[in-house]
């Protein structure tokens, strides 16, 4: 406990004398709110699901071959409407958005549930890379444009009847006809549209402007499915900026490259928690 103590108080410190904090926010920041897509929060919204189609997550139901796209919008729909417009279960990220509201933050996150604006964090900071479930896209896909889903998401929630919806709701492509899909990173067909480029330009912009700033890189709940968008791009600009600190937070012990040994700060340790810690005075 003195250890974590110490690593709070100068994790504190730290992004107290930052010009900037830049926050890499993966899965567990999500899990850490009470996003959870198994066991008990599961059960209490998919167990008809549980029983017909024998799967016992929600990730695994979102890869079930359902044989209509009825029965495959009858699931995405409560999906999407749980984890996206409901209101969020916990406060984590309030605590986050308390911790850097006052400093040159943004945003860098893999996460599609799209808490950080949905919590107060100013749109033009953040860079959702890997899509939104609030919107949906043409599957083919014939253009690169997005479409805001909450309406008709919210339509088929309220129509399902026995793990079905009306066959007049399943969404069409308004350009060629062809169904409609989640707007989410999963193959080459992900549609990066205006709003997705104009962030990644955010993002790059932010990156050029800090690169030799007192920086703190605070990494939330990033494992290693895709390493390569925060996880690695953290550990090289800490390498190339001796005024920078990097700061892991997960609850499993990640590696840190030997060459910024002496400017990271890891815990291990529930993200609420610790978010928690960081926002007491």
């Amino acid at each position: 406990m003195e250890v974590y103590s110490q690593k709070i108080e100068l994790i504190k410190e730290k992004i107290k004398d930052a010009d900037a904090v830049l926050v890499g926010a993966g899965a567990g920041l999500s899990t850490a709110a009470g996003y959870i897509y198994t066991g008990e929060r599961f059960k209490r919204f998919f167990s008809d699901f549980e029983a017909k189609y024998g799967f016992h997550d929600m990730y695994s139901g979102g890869f079930y071959p359902y044989d209509s796209q009825e029965k495959f919008w009858a699931f995405w729909a409560r999906y999407i409407y749980i984890n996206r417009y409901m209101p969020i279960p916990g406060n984590t990220y309030a605590k986050l958005l308390d911790l850097v509201k006052d400093k040159d933050y943004f945003v860098l996150t893999t996460n599609v549930d799209h808490c950080f604006q949905r919590s107060g964090f100013d749109k033009s900071r953040i860079f959702y890379t890997q899509g939104d479930y609030g919107l949906f896209q043409c599957s083919v896909p014939c253009h690169k444009e997005t479409y805001d889903n909450e309406q008709i998401v919210r339509e088929m929630y309220e129509k399902e009847s026995n793990l079905e919806i009306p066959s007049e709701l399943v969404p069409k492509c308004p350009v060629c006809g062809e169904n409609m899909t989640m707007n989410l990173r999963s193959d080459e067909k992900f549609v990066e549209d205006d709003g997705w480029n104009l962030a990644y330009g955010n993002y790059q912009e932010y990156i050029e402007s800090h690169r030799d700033a007192n920086i703190v890189y605070l990494e939330l709940g990033v494992g290693f499915n895709t390493p390569v968008i925060i996880k690695y791009p953290f550990w090289q600009m800490t390498a190339g900026n001796p005024n920078s600190t990097y700061v892991c937070i997960n609850m499993e012990k990640m590696p840190v490259p030997e060459q910024i040994s002496n400017q990271t700060i890891t815990l291990e340790h529930d993200i609420d928690k610790v978010l928690s810690d960081l926002c007491k005075k």
